[in-house]
């Protein structure tokens, strides 16, 4: 049966910042799935920063992973960029409008991220087992406790935020993990190169300071786990 994670920028960065890449391919490899990632969020993590001599050394070897089929685009998976385009914008605008203040609608989420849903939608319709891979807040929120979303907005904004609650339908039904469950799924399965000390607290702690949003309290969760 096949089987995807559909990677956001957001996770593929934090992983790139903590060295981790021969761990990812080592992690792809027991997955015996496919490690998707749109043209959204290639452009993000690959097309863009790589004209940037900042960031182009991570961009060359995210690429390298893409070239090395570690990563995939959907059309490994039969699906056309522009059916994943469309979904995207209609998402996207659903997303965007689904917040509001009284002035104006609230944008929360951009193309990148809305394409890992739209693109998880369409291997849903194909019967393809998938989960998505995103560390941003806002994005998960969205998915698993919109109106917690809207707090935090009127919280940041110093607003009153209002939702459209018939617009939450369209983001229920998503299975999302963290960078933080993924090295957990390394640590697990001795995949880690470290292999004394601490080395378990030591990628929860920093997959947390390049980005991913997980709490004290869930780090010592997961470390409970084992």
């Amino acid at each position: 049966m096949t089987k995807a994670i559909i990677f956001d920028a957001s996770t593929l960065i934090s992983l790139a910042m903590n060295g981790l890449f021969p761990e990812f391919r080592k992690l792809k490899e027991a997955f015996k799935g496919k490690f998707i990632i749109t043209q959204d969020v290639k452009y993000e993590i690959i097309d863009k920063p790589i004209k940037i001599k900042r960031f182009e050394l991570e961009a060359l070897k995210i690429n390298q992973l893409l070239d090395d089929k570690v990563l995939e685009m959907p059309k490994s998976l039969g699906v056309e960029g522009g059916e994943v385009a469309k979904k995207t914008i209609e998402l996207r605008d659903i997303a965007n409008t689904t917040f509001y203040s009284t002035k104006k609608d609230i944008h929360i989420i951009d193309k990148g991220e809305v394409s890992c849903l739209a693109l998880s939608r369409i291997l849903d319709e194909k019967k393809i087992s998938n989960i998505l891979a995103i560390d941003e807040r806002t994005m998960r929120m969205l998915v698993e406790k919109p109106q917690n979303l809207e707090k935090l907005l009127g919280k940041k904004l110093h607003t009153r935020i209002t939702s459209r609650r018939q617009n939450f339908k369209f983001f229920r039904g998503f299975k999302i993990i963290r960078s933080a469950e993924l090295v957990y799924v390394v640590y697990k399965k001795n995949l880690a190169r470290l292999k004394n000390g601490p080395v378990l607290d030591a990628l929860l702690w920093a997959v947390k300071f390049k980005g991913c949003s997980i709490s004290r309290d869930e780090i010592e969760e997961i470390k409970r786990l084992g």
